[in-house]
């Protein structure tokens, strides 16, 4: 099976897992028979279907099966990731990982480097209206960078206007037609062969605004460990959009906590705001083509519809040592409308399942794999939790109580509220009433089938962007 064949089976192959794994457990319960004594009572379905169901807990071989499947999964996938990252960092082979820790230490070992010194690049489409906030962001830092550019990509308005009165430089691309990645490396292609090994690469969007010691504490990760090779913002959504950006707020608060936990371990060195050792971007570079997808001599493939995953994925395909430290952190916008949600959503989804698609089935690609089945296992499971809710209240007559469920119920709720507890008190109240969290669960549930279905039909991904005035992305800041 070719590549491009395996990228667009990578739905159905997902899919299929998921389906089947949730098949396993319905197999489980359905066989379960009413044990003696247990209540069973009778519901009818708008006057038609006639099913039973049972008010008391259910048997312990059917919860034993449930919890026992969900600690396999979960121990799994955390003994596979610590023994990929285990035998990474111990790896001396530079064919197969040349960013590995113990290559990159046996090099740089009695060699200085010079100081670490940062350029930040700034791609922005059109960003008039929020370059200012993420300019002074970076000027203000108590670590300043040596150099800013921004990078105008194919601009309109006063992007690079607006970039030169606050004294920095401007690259425009020419004739790119590859959207962001197309003009990173560009820009890329023009400073890289001039950076030195402890030289900073940092790429921020243009939308983003860093906390004033990010840059700092982003140096003092990068002077201590010499192995390090990439460093990731944890990001945080910006005030406004109602409702609908306080979901958001709440799904970015949950997982910095998670990163949090994993002491750093990130996922994804994040599009908002991450910081690269020049020397893992040569790299990367040097690799496309060969080691890892893309053109050779490009950082940055311009076939990946979310560019910071698959530069992640390259990254440790190479051994890199990457982090996402708790002081680095970011703000940066949210989705106004459920439409631009959508539109957003959905390349992200169409991007992760791409990734995996052309990088295969790896040790360094298991964790995004059993990311997507658990994604798609929760589809299955929530929406069949919600269509048993719809299911009881349209087939009885009163209020039927389940002392099980409410008490499982009761732990959700705590937990979830728990969890966007830094969030402060708009977050704890959204969580606490649990259904409309729930809903947004379900439209997002929705773009993960919808993202399956576009890349099994070959579909081509685009990309969106969220055009807000002046005036809205000056407020957000002040």
């Amino acid at each position: 099976m070719g590549v491009q064949q395996f990228s667009r089976s990578v739905g159905l192959l997902v899919a299929a897992t998921a389906t089947g794994a949730a098949t396993l457990l319905w197999i489980a319960v359905a066989s379960d028979e009413p044990v003696s004594g247990q209540t069973v009572d009778e519901g009818l379905l708008l006057g038609v279907w006639t099913y039973l169901y049972a008010l008391d807990i259910p048997a312990p071989r059917v919860l034993l099966a449930a919890v026992a499947l969900a600690i396999f999964f979960a121990a799994g996938v955390a003994l596979i990731e610590r023994r990929v990252t285990n035998k990474s960092r111990r790896s001396s082979d530079y064919r197969t990982a040349p960013l590995a820790p113990k290559i990159v230490m046996a090099a740089t070992r009695g060699v200085f480097a010079g100081p670490v010194a940062i350029t930040v690049l700034i791609p922005a489409h059109n960003e008039e209206a929020s370059l200012s906030a993420t300019l002074c962001s970076l000027l203000s830092q108590s670590h300043r960078p040596e150099r800013v550019i921004v990078v105008a990509d194919n601009c309109t308005d006063g992007t690079a206007a607006m970039a030169l009165s606050h004294g920095v430089e401007v690259y425009e691309s020419v004739g790119n037609t590859k959207k962001k990645a197309g003009a990173l490396n560009q820009v890329l292609a023009r400073i890289l062969p001039d950076q030195g090994d402890n030289d900073i690469i940092m790429i921020v969007d243009a939308d983003t605004t860093l906390d004033a010691g990010f840059l700092e504490a982003g140096v003092a990760r990068f002077t201590s460990d010499r192995a390090l090779m990439a460093v990731g913002g944890l990001f945080y959504g910006e005030p406004g959009s109602g409702l609908l950006g306080q979901m958001q707020r709440n799904e970015y608060v949950r997982y910095s906590a998670q990163i949090k936990r994993r002491r750093g371990m990130v996922f994804v060195l994040t599009g908002t705001a991450s910081m690269f050792r020049s020397r893992a971007l040569r790299e990367i570079a040097s690799n496309r083509g060969s080691a890892i997808p893309g053109q050779n001599g490009d950082v940055y493939d311009t076939r990946a519809l979310t560019e910071d995953n698959e530069l992640t994925i390259a990254l440790k395909s190479l051994g890199a040592l990457i982090i996402s430290p708790s002081e680095c952190t970011v703000v940066t916008e949210v989705m106004p409308t459920l439409r631009s949600l959508w539109v957003q959503r959905l390349r992200w989804q169409r991007g992760a399942l791409e990734n995996i698609g052309a990088y295969g089935i790896t040790p360094s690609t298991l964790r995004y794999w059993a990311q997507q089945l658990g994604i798609g296992y929760s589809v299955i499971a929530l929406s069949a939790f919600l269509f048993l809710i719809v299911l009881t209240l349209l087939s009885v007559n009163g209020w039927v109580w389940f002392p099980f469920w409410l008490g499982i119920g009761t732990i959700f709720t705590i937990e979830r509220v728990v969890s966007v507890w830094k969030g402060g008190w708009a977050a704890r109240a959204l969580a606490v009433t649990v259904i409309p969290e729930l809903l947004f669960d379900m439209y997002l549930n929705a773009i993960y089938v919808k993202g399956i279905i576009d890349i099994t039909r070959g579909r081509q991904g685009s990309w969106g962007h969220v055009k807000q005035p002046i005036t809205q992305r000056s407020a957000v800041i002040k």
